[in-house]
Order: C-alpha cells, then structure tokens, then sequence
C-alpha cells in the first residue's frame, strides 16, 4: 500500500504525540488486571526448576544420570506435574501457573542475576535502576494512608531498592517477624518527655531553616510517614500472637511466619510486599545446592511447600486472593546434569517462576522445555515480559516511560504481558 506525504505526515504526528505522553511502545489501552497487592516470595540462590516445578525424568548423580532429583506427582490440573515435595501446592495448582520458559543470559555471577530478577534488567554503570516493588509502589501508592505502599521481609539492599525513584518509593523493611520494622520503634531510653524536648527543638531548627529547600520538606515528610506508621494501627500487624495457633502452625517456621506477616499487611494495605526465603535456610546453603547442599533441598521445598500453600487457602478464605497476586522468583535454575559431588550447577537458559491467585487465569503451568528442562521448546518468556505481566495485573502501564531526570526508561525495559492470564 502506497501513502502519500499527507497521511504519512499524520501518521508520524500521531506516533509522536503517543511517545510524547509517555507510552514507550505497544497498545495506546494497555492490559490492566483486577489485582491490588503483590506478594514476592524471592528464592535466594537459585530454584532448580527441574527439581520442584518442571519435572522431567528420575536422574541419578552417582551414575551422572541428568534428570530430576526426586519423584514427580499429579496435580490438580490434568498434565501437569510436580516435584513430590510439593504435595500439598499439587491439589492447588488450579490457581497457580508455573511458567516454566522464563529466560536471561546470567549465569555465573549470585549478585547481577539477583539485580536482573529485581530490577528486569543488566546492571548499569550510569543508572541505577528501580526494583519491581518500588515501581509499583511508585506507580499505585499505598492501598492505605496507614500502611507504605513497600515492605521488605530480609536484608536491604540496592536491588531491593527505589534507583532512580527516589526515597519515596524504596521499602519499610524488617529482618525478624518477632520485631518490627528496623527505625519504627522508639528505643526503651526515649521517654514521653524526653521525646517532647527532642520535638521542641526539632521545631525550632525548622523555623530556621530555608523553606524553599525540598530537602526540608522530604525530611519532614519522612518523620510524619514514620510517626504515623509506629502508631497501633499499623504496627498491630506485627503481632502475629492474635492469629490462631492452628493456623500458625500450618505456614511452618519463620519462613512461613513471614508469609502469614505478609498476609496481614496486605490486610493493613501495602501494595508490595517482599518475603525473603534465604535467610533461615535449613540445609546450610539454601537454593544454591552445589555439592552435598542438594542433599537436604528437600527440606526447603518442603517448607516452601507449606508456606504457600497456607498463604494461598488463607488469602482464599478472606476473599484477597484475587486481589492478592503471589510471585515466587529467583536468580535461575539448575541444569540436569550433577557436578562431581552429585549437587548442581546455574542455569539461565530456561527456569521456572511462579504466579498465583491476583485474579489471573490460571493454568497451573505454562511454557514448554525440553526432556532436561534446559532449552526452551514452546513459549518463552522474557524477565521483562514477565514484570510487564505482573505490571498489568496490579494495574500499572507496562507501556509506560520513567524517567531519570530527562532520561526516558521504558517501565519495563520493553516487556509484553503474558495475554493469555490475563484474559
């Protein structure tokens, strides 16, 4: 088809003004989803897919047979399978989809695939890139005036971490569920009237200080977010006591703890929450099973089992789980082969991410790998396309440009949503 200088001329403003309101690519009416909250569950040192959610044939690391460390069972949607350690997720799965095809190039190095799978992208010498949870907590705020829209279960890091957003969309983070959010607290010397003092003289160095200086009004509004947020209203769901010791007991130990915390804030409001399974790893190692640590891998599956399993019944019961979208990540997979002391090695090309609930059509797995769950036959999915699916399920414009000052970064570095859960 021919087309003259006057259509062409309207079609390049047309495409100009779309770039100019800040849409990087893609539909000018992006997917958005029904879900209000994200629960991450970040698997620190690498999942091996091949063991847990993408099961292929019984290996044997002493006669260096590839294939999948444990048995495989049925799950509750017809031709899909698990790893038998995760019995009680297998008659949930219709809510769950594994996407067994996800993919990047980093293979060696813990730190940069752990920023890839934060951030959606390689690190950089000239930005410092947002997380997903501060995207999100950017683009939709606090479902709450009495929650942060961002809380971090583990250890802080730049990863984790707002980049080029600025403070006001990094984390509230905690490392202990027993103890609160780290800076809330006021420490046991801090009495009522010692605390007066400190405010008086707080008051009269803001009257002296330059009004015009917004370093002044982020200051302030720092202290009247941390006031407001040490009050009963959401500190109360740090106190994991009034919930029944039955149900307690369901989610496990201080991993699943942290999963019930999760539920609760979601009730508090907070938009993202990130749970961390790396920090009380029961086999010495946790995920990264070189060597003998892929002897007791068995007991982080399971108690990643437990965990979510827990969560999913739980957030179902109390009618959130539509509006409540879990992702389990990690930094890659394992190959199916054994190293000389029977455990595994890294693996990018191909590795299995978890979404559930958040109101999406589930299918209990999705993507095709090959007999060892290394290459990628059927539906890939790249790290942005699958940030760019749990954009537009949260309600966030996958599409869109951020921008560090003047600097214009695609939200996503690019992604397309998975359209098929998505409806």
């Amino acid at each position: 088809m021919k087309m003259n200088r006057r259509d062409f001329l309207t079609t390049s403003a047309a495409a100009a003004s779309g770039l100019a309101a800040g849409s990087a690519f893609g539909s000018a009416h992006p997917i958005r989803g029904k879900a209000e909250h994200v629960i991450s569950i970040w698997l620190g040192g690498g999942m091996g897919q091949i063991d847990t959610f993408d099961p292929k044939r019984r290996g044997d690391p002493k006669e260096k047979k590839p294939g999948s460390y444990y048995e495989s069972i049925d799950t509750a949607v017809p031709g899909v399978q698990v790893c038998e350690h995760l019995g009680r997720l297998a008659p949930l799965m219709d809510r769950v989809t594994a996407v067994r095809t996800v993919h990047h190039e980093v293979i060696d190095e813990h730190a940069a695939a752990t920023n890839r799978m934060h951030t959606g992208r390689p690190i950089s010498g000239t930005v410092t890139y947002p997380s997903l949870g501060s995207i999100i907590a950017h683009e939709r705020g606090a479902a709450s005036d009495d929650a942060p829209p961002y809380v971090l279960i583990g250890y802080p890091n730049v990863t984790r971490g707002p980049g080029f957003l600025g403070p006001r969309a990094g984390y509230l983070y905690l490392t202990e569920t027993s103890e609160g959010p780290a800076g809330l607290s006021r420490p046991d010397g801090i009495t009522d009237p010692r605390q007066a003092r400190r405010e008086e003289f707080l008051s009269v160095l803001r009257k002296n200080a330059d009004a015009a200086d917004p370093r002044i009004a982020e200051y302030q509004a720092a202290i009247d977010e941390s006031l407001r947020l040490s009050g009963p209203g959401f500190s109360g769901a740090f106190d994991l006591d009034r919930e029944p010791a039955s149900l307690r007991e369901s989610y496990g130990g201080e991993f699943g703890q942290r999963c019930l915390l999760s539920r609760r804030l979601v009730e508090r409001g907070v938009r993202f929450i990130e749970v961390s399974h790396n920090l009380n790893f029961l086999n010495g190692i946790g995920w990264d099973v070189h060597h003998e640590g892929i002897l007791d891998q068995y007991k982080l599956i399971r108690e990643l089992d437990s965990a979510v399993s827990t969560l999913i019944t739980d957030l179902e019961s109390r009618q959130l789980l539509d509006k409540t979208l879990i992702v389990i990540t990690t930094e890659f997979g394992r190959p199916a082969g054994f190293d000389s002391r029977g455990g595994r090695a890294h693996q990018g090309t191909s590795f299995s991410c978890v979404l559930a609930g958040g109101g999406l059509n589930h299918r209990g797995a999705l993507g095709v790998t090959d007999d060892l769950a290394k290459e990628i036959v059927e539906s890939p999915f790249s790290v942005p396309d699958f940030f760019a699916t749990i954009c537009a399920a949260v309600g966030v414009d996958y599409a869109k440009n951020l921008y560090d000052g003047d600097r214009p970064v695609p939200i996503t570095d690019r992604g397309e949503p998975i359209r098929d859960l998505l409806g």
